[in-house]
């Protein structure tokens, strides 16, 4: 008599999410219409703000007969006839690619709503599914994190990088693939006929409404829950066999020791990928050295030169070999176009309120990349806003701007957002021991 083979994982991809079916959700639609959810999610909403969607309702619009408009959103749902409009597609130039474009699919506000509602309460039932390589829209995970496990991982030895991209990620999720894994954790059928309806809502480009058979719309509400759920199997299967992947939404990483094992990751990835119905872009997925560098959620990360002096005689403190973190290219780039078009000489704004819609961007760019090795960048753009302050203000580049509006004023009694200042050792030494 043979033994029955013992199965250590799950067979299929699916079988990550719930492999035995058990725990599954089955009575859920009542709690996403319920009144006090419908509330919560449009107080997300309106908090998240944005523009409206081919309805033409704006934020405000709807916060005028707010009372109406989730009454009549928990009828619809509780009768099964509510039907999410089309979004409204807006191209969004890409980040370092000129000539390039992303569709964004903006839902109404209505639709927005009902939407955060099914996210209020599809989150707690998923996040423990999620798998401990996955960062991306999860409470109490940020791409700091993510970066940090990078981090140690190459000064662990790891230091041969898979920089990886996914070919239209968000345009070719299959809606068949991406229900079957939500149905692993909800039995409840009209929830999953809602998610349906969502996907395929279609979108409005200039008044032609354009059917989606593919792909969830980057810019809805659920999208980024959804996209968790379907590379989950991706996360879980890499991970099993050992691989040290990192992922934030649709951009991962997964750091080597040797390139033979990049390769193999490579290979492994693509197969794991092609079962879930997602594609590895061939020209924008490639295997590195950190010495190269590479770019991971916002920042270059490199391995410095080997120095041929001896440490004694190196005045700057800098180590041979040493591992450092800038912005990449692109972002400073995209940074400095913000303020640039903020700063403009034309803009009719007094200096106070020019610098109240500054700060925003300052304060947000430079926490984001307060850690990294940037106190040079910091004081050189920091140099470059007070100019362009000046320019607004006196109206020409070259001008006495430092002699009636010093440095010391600008952030001292305009409140100036410094980027020096944000450096949490610098922060730390104004502050005194605590």
């Amino acid at each position: 008599m043979s033994e029955i083979p013992v199965h250590l994982r799950p067979r299929r991809l699916a079988d990550w999410l719930n492999p035995t079916e058990a725990r599954k959700v089955h009575s859920l639609i009542d709690k996403v219409y319920k009144r006090k959810n419908l509330e919560m999610a449009w107080e997300r909403v309106r908090a998240n703000r944005g523009s409206g969607g081919v309805d033409g309702v704006s934020l405000r619009m709807f916060a005028e007969q707010a009372d109406e408009q989730l009454e009549r959103l928990g009828h619809e749902l509780a009768t099964n006839v509510y039907r999410p409009q089309p979004v409204r597609q807006v191209p969004i130039p890409k980040a370092g690619k000129p000539g390039e474009y992303r569709t964004l699919g903006i839902p109404s506000i209505y639709d927005r709503v009902c939407q955060q509602a099914l996210l209020n309460r599809l989150e707690p039932i998923f996040e423990p599914v999620f798998d401990e390589a996955s960062f991306g829209y999860r409470r109490g995970r940020s791409a700091h994190d993510a970066l940090g496990k990078v981090w140690k991982e190459i000064k662990g030895g790891s230091e041969w990088i898979v920089d990886a991209d996914l070919k239209d990620f968000f345009g070719s999720v299959e809606h068949d693939k991406l229900l079957a894994l939500v149905a692993r954790q909800i039995a409840d059928g009209r929830v999953l006929s809602l998610i349906e309806a969502m996907l395929k809502a279609g979108g409005d480009n200039k008044g032609r409404i354009i059917p989606t058979e593919r792909g969830t719309p980057q810019g809805g509400v659920v999208s980024p829950l959804l996209s968790n759920i379907l590379l989950t199997p991706f996360d879980r299967e890499m991970r099993h066999r050992g691989y040290q992947l990192t992922r934030y939404a649709d951009d991962w990483v997964v750091t080597c020791r040797s390139s033979a094992e990049a390769r193999a990751v490579i290979k492994t990835a693509r197969t794991i990928l092609n079962a879930l119905g997602v594609q590895l872009h061939p020209q924008k997925t490639r295997i590195v050295h950190v010495r190269y560098g590479f770019e991971f959620l916002g920042y270059k990360i490199k391995q410095g030169k080997q120095l041929k002096l001896p440490p004694s005689k190196i005045r700057s403190g800098a180590q041979s070999g040493e591992l450092y973190a800038i912005p990449k290219e692109s972002s400073v780039k995209r940074f400095m176009d913000q303020v640039r078009s903020r700063t403009r000489r034309k803009a009719p704004l007094k200096t106070e309120d020019l610098i109240e819609q500054l700060n925003p961007v300052l304060r947000g760019w430079g926490q984001y990349y307060k850690r990294a090795h940037i106190r040079k960048l910091f004081n050189r753009l920091d140099r470059w806003i007070v100019r362009r302050i000046w320019s607004h203000r006196y109206k020409r580049w070259r001008c006495a701007g430092w002699k009636a509006l010093p440095t010391a004023k600008l952030y001292g009694e305009y409140g100036l957002v410094n980027l020096v200042g944000l450096i949490p050792s610098l922060a730390a030494q104004r502050a005194g021991p605590s």
